[in-house]
């Protein structure tokens, strides 16, 4: 058997043992980092805290004074809760707002923000428990905010409240899968109408010109109730056509990764506002979900 035997050094004696310089590095210009929105206190001002359960009618509002005990819960409407506010900021009162992110969009944000208050979104959670009713968790919430008022951070995770521009980018996809979905239930609607006055089952794209033709044999009262299912459907696909248009219009001339297509590309822009927010791609599958995490056992 062949052996063979290691040496300590076995550097080849033409190897070049002098340094070189290395590489010119490449400098890469990274976007100022946005930060998230954060309180700004001042010392010499009194405080008002406002944790709201906001719905469409009313806010339910507990209001908390500096330090002191919060107040018992309060009704308010949307012009009245901006008006005390405008009216507590001319005292001059530093008023700050907390309020879950739900379904009513930003408007009453801005709304106090324009009233002189400094207003925070953070996204639903549980602040009671199995225990739900809007005064708890206007008081948990305004609780909360004094808490993070006072310095830990613990307590709120405001989140990046988007432009109005942003809003309206992000809406055109949105109203995209809205269409798809009436259009989608209106094609069942035709699929259950047939199959129960006429015990047989419609093509896929029923509505389409070619299949369209083969109905003619069905019963007058049947092909009358999915002729206006028809009309109803070839509008929604003009319109879902002509935003999609649009929607390709708006990326048409920018670069794609590999396997991209426009409307996915165009539904990633808009959902996610500002690429600009990210400096990896953790911070982008963090954000997306798109990131393993511990499931806990049930």
């Amino acid at each position: 058997m062949k052996e063979y035997i290691l040496k300590p050094i076995m550097t080849p004696a033409t190897l070049n043992l002098t340094s070189t310089l290395d590489k010119p590095a490449v400098v890469r210009t990274v976007p100022p980092r946005q930060p998230l929105p954060t309180a700004t206190i001042d010392p010499t001002k009194p405080m008002i805290k406002l944790g709201l359960d906001v719905h469409l009618e009313f806010s339910m509002v507990v209001v908390q004074k500096d330090h002191a005990s919060p107040q018992s819960p309060r009704k308010f409407t949307r012009e009245q809760l901006v008006a005390y506010v405008s009216q507590q900021v001319a005292a001059g009162y530093q008023v700050f707002c907390v309020q879950e992110s739900c379904g009513f969009g930003f408007t009453l944000h801005r709304e106090l923000v324009a009233a002189g208050a400094q207003s925070f979104l953070i996204t639903p959670v549980a602040l009671n428990g199995p225990r739900k009713t809007d005064k708890l968790d206007a008081r948990a919430l305004c609780q909360r905010l004094s808490r993070w008022l006072d310095g830990d951070k613990d307590e709120l995770s405001p989140i990046r409240i988007p432009s109005l521009a942003e809003q309206h980018k992000r809406d055109g996809t949105r109203r995209r899968k809205f269409l798809g979905r009436l259009i989608r239930m209106l094609a069942n609607r035709g699929h259950g109408q047939v199959s129960e006055y006429a015990h047989v089952k419609l093509p896929s794209r029923w509505w389409g010109a070619r299949n369209w033709k083969k109905l003619t044999a069905l019963d007058a009262w049947v092909l009358e109730q999915l002729t206006q299912l028809r009309e109803l459907i070839l509008q929604l696909e003009a319109q879902q056509e002509q935003l999609e248009a649009q929607l390709i219009a708006r990326v048409q001339h920018q670069e794609r990764p590999k396997a991209l297509g426009e409307i996915t590309l165009v539904t990633l822009d808009g959902e996610v506002c500002n690429w600009e927010r990210f400096h990896n791609r953790k911070q982008i599958g963090s954000y997306t979900g798109c990131c393993p995490g511990d499931k806990a056992e049930p």
